[in-house]
């Protein structure tokens, strides 16, 4: 993997770059689909290319329990077992294990922790997490982390960053194949030294890339925000930033403005199936009457094939018949709606104006209903 810094915009931190991987180029910055099983939920590989999604996420605890890493190694890899040829990132379950609270134990070797299929407890290091993500194949894997709820004690997160950022360099030093690309995950909190401890710590192993998790569990944004600032700015300018499942478009933007280069996040699936469209005018809950009898696109701004081809009326229809075509259609057209945001983004990074396209947008109605 090589990623090259393009363009940086001088009035804000923000960064635009292309990273190169085995299956090809990721232009960022960039919003990347969850595929949590090996299938963004709906939606095809062809849909997916039609959005314009350059890279999608698999997640490592799942595809552990079901179908298991090894039977996917032997049908070729996540590649060819999901009929995806362009860039995948597995995540390393860390986030999973650690969100069903009372089913793990932590401890310095690494976690237990019970199976949401059958109960069966199952154990993971480090280095055996390395081991199932390269099973896996994807082009990205990352370390394996402990990552805190929100609120937790200043204790429980120096843990998590402890844990981290030893797990980080037992996973980098267990690491076999030289075609993926191994991130480590910043830690902390919103407690700002152990964010910075846990950067130093990672740029001393030094890795590839850099996750920044521990956020999205119940912060408020401007929370957030407020603590990613130093954290990306002290991570390596040569190095591509992941800011894990972080789907909000405002927040995105912000984060873009502070030198984010990728994103994750189930938002936009999520509330596709529960009939609320993403817009340039802010939210749209297509369970609402007003449509009925709309014969526009859900967004006149928007170029995706859902936009281009059905009326808000017939997709009020669905959602409100219960038709599984009515969360396929409104997941096409919000995962194009933050892929297409991220790319205007870079677009305005590239021309130097980035400022001013983040200030039209805190401007809009959009920016106070997301």
């Amino acid at each position: 993997m090589s990623f090259e810094l393009l363009a940086t915009d001088h009035a804000t931190r923000g960064r635009r770059g292309r990273l190169v991987t085995p299956h090809g180029f990721i232009e960022t910055p960039a919003f990347m689909p969850v595929g949590t099983r090996a299938t963004v939920k709906g939606l095809t590989p062809d849909q997916l290319r039609a959005v314009g999604a350059q890279i999608v996420l698999a997640n490592t605890y799942h595809l552990f329990l079901r179908p298991g890493a090894e039977t996917i190694r032997e049908l070729g890899g996540l590649h060819t077992f999901m009929n995806w040829d362009r860039p995948i990132v597995t995540d390393s379950g860390g986030f999973q294990v650690f969100s069903l609270s009372g089913t793990f134990k932590p401890s310095d070797d690494g976690v237990s922790f019970r199976s949401i299929l059958d109960g069966a407890w199952h154990s993971w290091t480090p280095e055996e997490n390395v081991a199932i993500q390269e099973a896996l194949g994807a082009d990205i894997i990352m370390q394996l982390d402990e990552c805190p709820p929100y609120p937790a004690e200043e204790a429980t997160v120096a843990r998590a960053v402890r844990h981290s950022a030893e797990w980080a360099v037992r996973a980098k030093k267990a690491q076999t194949r030289d075609d993926q690309a191994l991130f480590g995950i910043v830690q902390g909190g919103v407690y700002p030294h152990l964010r910075m401890e846990s950067v130093e710590r990672l740029q001393e192993a030094g890795f590839a890339g850099y996750g920044i998790g521990g956020y999205s569990v119940g912060e408020p944004h401007d929370l957030m925000l407020e603590s990613l600032e130093p954290v990306a700015s002290s991570l390596p300018q040569d190095r591509p930033r992941y800011l894990m499942g972080v789907g909000n478009p405002t927040t995105l933007l912000k984060a873009i403005a502070l030198g984010i280069d990728m994103f994750d996040c189930v938002l936009p699936t999520r509330t596709a199936r529960l009939a609320t469209a993403f817009s340039s005018s802010g939210r749209l809950n297509l369970r609402n009457a007003r449509f009925a009898r709309d014969a526009g696109p859900l967004d006149a701004e928007c170029s995706c094939p859902t936009c281009s081809s059905y009326s808000r009326a017939y997709l009020r229809h669905l959602v409100t018949s219960k038709e599984m075509l009515g969360g396929i259609l409104l997941s096409m057209h919000n995962l194009h709606f933050l892929i297409d945001l991220t790319a205007k983004a870079g677009a305005a990074i590239a021309e130097g104006s980035y400022k001013g396209f983040l200030d039209a947008w805190m401007r809009s109605p959009a920016a106070t209903d997301y």
